[in-house]
């Protein structure tokens, strides 16, 4: 558990060492001139080689010493199949680096009083919501944009989904926290979506607008953009090539283009030059080509460290290079071999990218990647750029990864071939397959559509549509996608016997969605007002709200709402065991019938 006091020590010494840096102390700008030429000698045979052993794609790299880009080569290609080259103008998604653009976004806003970085959010945000009064009491702008809300990711609800920026932003209160704020680092895209539509309402213009304003255009990164559509209409775009998880085949596969809701988290597509633009701000204090872009406050805000992490991802396989890391805003803080740096991973299907740079070193790289597989090696191949350019032994980090990647693959392909193991034999259904059949939603993630196609189930969720076969008893999975895994969907009855709920395992936990109500129309609804007596004499009114549905109301109660279940048949939010019936003779609606475990109650329709 991270302590406010480790929080402290690791701040106070990355401040002391930023301010150091950004002082423009001398010692800083009497660093003898690096011959890149000369430290990069061997570079392409490294990369040659990488390349080769990975069976990678492409690979761009851009270094920017100083104020400068001093190196930016594509090694393979940016399109496998047509076999062109990968350039430093060849456009990727940058996926998470675009974190870095939402903080300091947020923290232009700071300057401007319009947020606050420790002050509860909500203060600022009024129509910010979280799941109860003591998280929108408490949760900070820089909580959420470092990742210490204490709420797990719930990427689900965001992927492949067409909500708004907006939408997520209210979905943000149906998210039920893991641990208390501040005490664990918890990686939260959606609380990035928070905090990019916090930006749309203190500044009145939309996210992408007010980067593209603010930051893309005095940096002149010209060719940066927010869509894969916009991204598709220049001359020199990545495509998104994978290996096949079961052989060494690479595949192209689909670009992913439902990025817009969690833009603020995710959206820019940009290329080596482009970046190197935004790479040299950051490097510099803020300053570009003589001018002052980025705020250098907001810049040294992101860079305090927020939140610590453990020791423990590479020092448990007795890897010591990278220690004591800090998350602060859109970016981590660590030592590697003694050096600060400051970095950031992006990853999307095809696409992954790493920026990163030595700030007493001043040196930056810029690394993008095509193929899911090769993921890891914009660690490494940065890591190499560092020690080159420092005159450090190599170490051997591709070597590493690339001999965990080929044993998680072998037991990757193990353990599909285990796939069905714990099935119950023999077992069927408990309705017609058609019961199963229906809309079930959820107030985060939406609705989840079960419907029917080639006399079988079909499972389509966030433009994710797969068959369905059954398991056993209630349970139904689709087949193990290449693209889009496995689901396994378990339905579950109410006290009527009725097919209600769908319960399956999403990111961190069990998530159920319910069958969505029956629609009433309000002509069908009308028919049904009127006055009612009971058994005893004693009377009550079903009325019809606008908007809300049908009540019973009786003097000296509460109102009682029903809830559309089937035809004239209603449930109340309280009792599941409980149905309401309305009686319907020659086409008239005659009496209510109430059905309980206990019996069933009558009661009249008056004139």
């Amino acid at each position: 558990m991270t302590t406010p006091r480790a929080i402290s020590t690791m701040r106070n010494l990355v401040c002391a060492l930023l301010l150091i840096v950004f002082s423009g102390s001398v010692r800083a700008q009497e660093k003898p001139a690096i011959d890149v030429n000369q430290k990069l000698a061997g570079f392409d045979e490294f990369m040659a080689k990488t390349l080769k052993d990975w069976n990678a794609p492409g690979i761009g790299v851009g270094i920017v010493i100083g104020d400068r880009l001093v190196f930016a080569k594509g090694y393979g290609y940016r399109d496998y199949e047509k076999k062109l080259p990968l350039t430093s103008q060849t456009m990727f998604t940058i996926a998470s680096n675009t974190k870095l653009f939402t903080a300091v976004s947020a923290g232009m806003l700071v300057e401007e009083g319009k947020l606050a970085w420790d002050r509860p959010i909500k203060e600022s945000v009024p129509a910010i919501d979280f799941y109860n009064s003591y998280l929108n009491n408490t949760i900070t702008l820089r909580d959420m944009l470092a990742h210490r809300t204490g709420i797990t990711r719930h990427d689900t609800i965001w992927y492949k989904s067409d909500y708004s920026t907006k939408e997520l932003f209210e979905r943000l209160k149906y998210l039920e926290p893991k641990e208390s704020p501040r005490q664990i680092f918890l990686y939260n895209n959606m609380m990035y979506a928070g905090a990019g539509y916090a930006i749309e309402l203190q500044s009145g213009k939309p996210w992408a607008k007010f980067v593209r304003e603010r930051i893309l255009q005095p940096l002149g990164m010209t060719h940066t953009v927010f869509s894969i559509s916009d991204m598709l209409k220049q001359p020199d775009v990545g495509v998104p090539f994978t290996e096949r998880r079961d052989s060494f085949e690479l595949y192209k596969i689909p670009y992913y283009e439902e990025q817009q809701g969690v833009a603020p988290a995710g959206a820019i597509i940009s290329n080596i030059e482009d970046m190197s633009h935004w790479l040299i701000a950051l490097m510099n204090n803020g300053m570009y080509n003589g001018k002052q872009v980025l705020p250098p406050k907001a810049l040294a805000a992101t860079l305090e460290p927020a939140i610590a992490l453990q020791n423990a991802a590479g020092q448990t396989r007795g890897w010591w290079e990278v220690l004591n890391q800090a998350y602060g805003m859109g970016r981590w803080t660590a030592s590697y071999r003694g050096h600060l740096i400051a970095f950031h991973g992006g990853d999307l299907p095809g696409f992954h990218s790493q920026v990163s740079f030595m700030p007493n070193d001043r040196i930056g790289v810029i690394v993008f990647v095509i193929g899911n597989h090769t993921a890891p090696l914009y660690n490494p191949i940065s890591y190499n750029v560092y020690e080159r350019l420092l005159g450090m032994d190599l170490t051997p980090w591709t070597d590493r990864l690339l001999d965990i990647r080929l044993k998680g693959k072998k037991a990757g392909v193990e353990a599909r071939s285990k796939e069905g193991s714990g099935r119950v034999p023999d077992t069927k259904p408990s309705h017609a397959l058609v019961d199963y059949v229906g809309e079930f939603e959820h107030p985060a993630y939406g609705a989840l559509k079960i419907g029917m196609k080639d006399n079988g189930l079909q499972f389509d969720f966030h433009k994710i549509v797969l068959p369905l076969t059954h398991f056993h008893y209630d349970r139904f999975d689709t087949p193990n996608d290449e693209e889009n895994g496995k689901w396994s969907v378990n339905f579950s009855t109410n006290s009527q016997g009725d097919v209600d709920k769908i319960t399956m395992s999403l990111d961190e936990g069990e998530v159920t969605f319910v069958r969505r109500p029956a629609k009433l129309d309000e002509a069908s609804a009308q028919r049904l007002v009127g006055n009612y007596e009971t058994p005893t004499g004693g009377k009550f009114q079903v009325v019809l709200r606008p908007g809300s549905g049908l009540f019973i109301v009786q003097t000296g109660a509460t109102d009682q709402r029903l809830l559309p279940y089937k035809q004239l048949k209603f449930h109340i939010p309280e009792f599941s065991d409980v149905v309401i019936e309305f009686v319907e003779e020659n086409g008239q609606i005659t009496s209510m019938r109430q059905i309980t475990p206990a019996g069933v109650f009558v009661s009249k329709r008056k004139p």
